[in-house]
């Protein structure tokens, strides 16, 4: 008993003792379900059966037309809410550390509100709203400016459109607190001897501002990639289930789930979620290389 009490109370173990329990979970939940998964993608899996298939699984990956539809929907929605979601929100962190803007507090509330919402709920509130009957609030507002209803959820640029507005509408608010976390490391003595060297509004957001929120502005472009590529439940609730005229809403994330939970083929899926892993890896590796992440700081 001395000697437990002596390892926990020691200094050396305290350490590891903390670090213990995140090991654990790591090891649990990441390290061996990534493990099982490329055991699986190597396997055609069935109830009662398991067969070894090798690179099957990832030779019908490069012949399958709908994974290389998920695929390109997934880019394509990655890079606008990129496009989307960093420029828009350091705008308006900038403007609620300014001194434009009355009632901060207030404004902070209401933009993050909406990540607080249920994506279940927010789906559904937006599958409403791009309803193609006349009585869908967006429909409502086009006849009133005189044109006809638009059946939003079945065509692929008006479809994008609804998933593009639900996905800003939830994360602008996010995405800005971390910009104004950022601005707040901002020494404001810079702002002044800028201003003292004749520089105005704009100068002082180009060359102040943007460069110093480099490594905010690098972790929000390093989250939105992975959210961009791993978004499912939006598309999956707009819809009303897995399956949008044409494949226009589907992702990855959705094929996966659509052949390993709906089509009962994990080894499959397992094959389609290792090539996600891999594409998010790359473009994540990619962009910190050529951001300059991995470069050691000089002294």
């Amino acid at each position: 008993m001395k000697r437990f009490k002596r390892f926990f109370y020691s200094q050396k173990s305290a350490p590891y003792i903390f670090v213990l329990p995140f090991v654990l979970s790591f090891l649990v939940f990441w390290i061996y379900p990534l493990f099982s998964t490329i055991k699986m993608s190597f396997q055609d899996i069935k109830p009662g059966q398991i067969e070894w298939v090798g690179l099957e699984n990832y030779a019908k990956l490069l012949k399958d037309s709908v994974f290389h539809t998920a695929i390109s929907n997934s880019a394509i929605y990655m890079v606008l809410t990129i496009l989307l979601l960093i420029p828009f929100p350091m705008l308006f962190a900038v403007l609620m550390d300014s001194n434009l803007v009355k009632a901060k507090g207030v404004w902070k509330a209401l933009l993050y509100l909406p990540a607080l919402t249920s994506v279940v709920i927010s789906g559904t509130l937006f599958r409403l709203m791009f309803s193609e009957y006349n009585t869908g609030q967006m429909n409502v507002i086009v006849q009133w400016l005189g044109g006809d209803p638009i059946p939003w959820l079945k065509g692929r640029e008006t479809a994008l459109f609804a998933l593009l507005l639900l996905c800003c509408w939830r994360w602008t608010g996010v995405n800005m607190l971390y910009f104004l976390s950022g601005l707040k490391g901002i020494d404001k003595s810079l702002y002044e001897s800028a201003e003292i060297d004749g520089a105005n509004s704009w100068k002082k957001f180009r060359y102040v501002t943007v460069p110093l929120l480099k490594p905010t502005t690098i972790y929000v472009l390093t989250i939105s990639i992975y959210a961009g590529l791993a978004m499912f439940l939006e598309s999956f609730m707009l819809w009303n289930g897995n399956s949008s005229p044409k494949n226009i809403g589907l992702t990855i994330v959705g094929y996966l789930y659509k052949r390993g939970i709906e089509k009962n083929q994990m080894g499959y899926a397992s094959a389609v979620g290792l090539v996600l892993l891999v594409i998010a890896l790359v473009i994540n590796v990619i962009q910190l290389l050529l951001n300059g992440s991995f470069k050691k700081e000089e002294k």
